[in-house]
């Protein structure tokens, strides 16, 4: 059975990120590495995203992408590549609600596509916790910037139009859902974060509950989507670290142009 909610805030609330948004604006080695950030990370770190001008550079080749990538080789020793998705997502995140914008963020979060199928180059790395079963999806795709931001303010605006509501599961089981904003570093040229909950219970009447971490990234021509999720805890450590690390990673491989890897 999943811990309640009461005893996972308890848990979640001692990792406290006061230190990692206060230094946001720094580079990664300047930050405290919680147990589960690779210390090889600071290797690959390079300048702040936020020092990369919108637009610039051609778009990303499939290599480029591929290599703009957080692999487990960032996030830490208990992190592995995944072996298949979790029963959750079409368990759980496969639902039915009557709010047409909570509805497209239910959707978005299955899909894991915010912004719609990409119109170039992309990536992905699938990752697991071998500790919590958290299981973490992170995409490096092209979307014309325009069409991300609208997205992005969207996505803001969710925490005050989806904030509580109710959704189904395709087996009838009522789930419900939370829906609040995640805090990021100020990186990139825009981005977005949300924490996502689904509280209900199987038809055996076994208590579930499910987080989901969803956030984007804008860097020029490129947009990192990254969803961590899972039944039990899932820091919200691993996603803003994940996102800082790659967008310093995706602004500086942008800096090459076209250049081959």
């Amino acid at each position: 059975m999943t811990r309640p909610p009461a005893t996972r805030a308890l848990l979640v609330s001692a990792l406290s990120v006061t230190a990692l948004l206060a230094t946001a604006g720094c580079s990664v080695d300047d930050e405290p590495r919680p147990r589960w950030f690779s210390a090889s990370a600071s290797a690959t770190a390079v300048s702040p995203a936020v020092e990369q001008p919108a637009g610039s550079g051609a778009a990303l080749t499939e290599a480029q992408a591929r290599a703009a990538l957080v692999t487990e080789a960032d996030l830490g020793e208990s992190w592995a590549p995944s072996r298949g998705s979790r029963t959750w997502r079409d368990g759980l995140l496969k639902a039915r609600t009557e709010d047409r914008d909570c509805q497209r963020l239910l959707d978005a979060l299955y899909t894991e596509e915010p912004f719609g199928p990409p119109k170039g180059p992309q990536a992905t790395s699938s990752l697991d916790d071998g500790d919590t079963d958290a299981q973490l999806h992170y995409r490096v795709t092209a979307h014309p910037p325009a069409e991300v931001d609208r997205t992005l303010d969207w996505m803001r605006s969710l925490p005050g139009r989806c904030g509580t509501f109710t959704a189904a599961t395709t087996r009838g089981v009522v789930q419900s859902v939370e829906v609040g904003e995640l805090p990021l570093p100020p990186v990139g040229d825009a981005r977005q974060a949300l924490r996502i909950t689904l509280a209900g219970e199987t038809e055996e009447g076994e208590l579930t509950y499910l987080t989901v971490d969803l956030a984007a990234v804008r860097v020029g021509e490129e947009t990192i989507t990254l969803t961590n999720g899972g039944l039990d805890e899932v820091y919200e450590e691993v996603t803003q670290q994940a996102v800082q690390l790659g967008a310093q990673r995706l602004a500086d491989i942008r800096k090459q142009g076209r250049a081959q890897i």
